[in-house]
């Protein structure tokens, strides 16, 4: 690695990237990160999770750093697991995009992410976290803005699906993608982990060229390109390894804690 400045902020994305397959933080990891605060620098976990998935995050790295949640749409603190800034889908969009996508788009189903909570309707296949942590069904997801809309197939793929629906209603909404299976997520439209991280690091006034971030999916892409270094853990999706400065080791050989313990020595 070429010698570079610390960083002055260290933003990550969390599943399949910063976490372990199993959802775990690594005590390297999580050792990696206090050396990012004990420097002076900012950590920014920048992430497709909604804040209700943060509380194990948050106690395993013993409630240390900013939490851009739910692809940019929620700013949540972790020091005290409150949510200090939203950005919502309005429920007229959200009934033009639902709208457009029943009519061209068959078989999908829909759930909706809120401030506090999640909803899903009665045919939408929850995800293990979702199982476990309880989710309401309810007859309409467009009765009330949310943060983020996903569209679940049950056949196509991420990528297939996601360029369906980006044709369809990319002009309301921002669309991505952030697993394998079909699932679509949308946020308010310009709304992206790269407009958040922005915005955090003008407060801070911090530039990109002083940002270093780490991703492994096409969600994490916006966030990528705008900092100033980037890596993707080796485990990453295709267009995010050709779209990097780095690749590092997978997500499960603490790729992200390797390279915070070279930049911090």
């Amino acid at each position: 690695m070429r010698s570079l400045p610390a960083p002055r902020l260290v933003a990550t994305d969390l599943d399949g990237t910063a976490l372990r397959t199993d959802g775990t933080v690594s005590p390297r990891t999580v050792a990696a990160f206090g050396k990012v605060e004990e420097s002076g620098a900012v950590l920014a976990f920048v992430t497709g999770r909604p804040p209700r998935w943060m509380g194990g995050v948050a106690s395993a790295v013993r409630h240390r750093g900013l939490a851009i949640c739910a692809n940019g749409a929620l700013i949540y603190d972790l020091h005290t697991e409150r949510i200090v800034e939203s950005h919502l889908i309005g429920i007229e969009v959200l009934e033009e995009v639902v709208a457009q996508l029943r009519a061209n788009v068959p078989e999908l189903v829909f759930s909706v992410e809120y401030e506090a909570g999640f909803a899903h309707e009665s045919d939408f296949r929850l995800g293990g976290l979702d199982r476990a942590l309880g989710a309401a069904r309810v007859e309409s997801v467009t009765s009330r803005p949310c943060a983020k809309l996903l569209a679940l197939h049950p056949r196509m793929n991420a990528d297939e699906l996601h360029a369906a629906v980006d044709e369809l209603v990319g002009h309301l909404v921002t669309t991505t993608h952030s697993s394998s299976r079909g699932l679509i997520e949308m946020s308010a439209q310009g709304v992206t982990k790269a407009t958040a991280l922005a915005a955090l690091a003008e407060q801070l006034e911090i530039k990109p060229s002083q940002t270093v971030a780490f991703g492994d999916m096409p969600n994490d892409l916006p966030m990528l390109s705008w900092a100033g270094t980037s890596y993707a853990v080796a485990n990453a999706h295709p267009r995010v390894l050709a779209a990097v400065d780095h690749v590092t080791a997978t997500n499960d050989h603490d790729g992200v804690a390797q390279v915070i313990e070279k930049l911090y020595a």
